[in-house]
């Protein structure tokens, strides 16, 4: 009966060390795919035109502000995440965890770009503050801020789906 016992708990051991290993393996090998939730434009201060449309997805939840862009594989070039934040503050992101490099675009309130990080490097966890308050975040792939002009004082609008 003891041996029983004991043959039983090793059985369920192996089963349950074999069900633990496979799911960490397909966590692995699963992919975040992109969800359209509202389209974003960023606007010229100078000639009041459009620079950039973007479609996006919005992380407003803690869950989704805290995971943002982590374990992606890339994103298109005309797709970016906004964040919108409860308070218009000094904001700060890092890069634990995100592996393509970002361009960081902080945003106030009154939808005008108060500052950048820009070349995000992927896994880096050092501090890429606002350096001005700011209420939104949108993050898109790095060089691309460069690559349309963004500048700080242009504006941004999005709507929702």
């Amino acid at each position: 009966m003891v041996q029983v016992g004991k043959i039983a708990i090793l059985a369920f051991a192996i089963i349950f060390a074999s069900c633990k290993t496979e799911s960490k393996q397909s966590l692995k090998t699963e992919t975040i795919s992109f969800t359209k939730e509202g389209e974003l434009t960023v606007i010229s201060t100078e000639t009041d035109s459009i620079k950039a449309s973007f479609d996006i997805e919005i992380a407003e939840t803690d869950y989704e502000t805290k995971t943002g862009l982590m374990y992606r594989k890339s994103m298109k070039e005309d797709r970016g995440m906004l964040f919108i934040q409860p308070t218009e503050s000094q904001q700060y992101f890092y890069m634990k965890n995100t592996e393509i490099p970002l361009d960081i675009i902080y945003i106030n309130s009154g939808m005008k770009v108060v500052s950048f990080q820009k070349n995000a490097e992927p896994f880096n966890e050092a501090t890429l503050p606002s350096n001005a308050p700011a209420k939104y975040v949108f993050e898109i792939n790095a060089g691309l801020s460069d690559k349309l002009g963004l500048q700080v004082g242009d504006s941004i609008s999005f709507v929702r789906n």
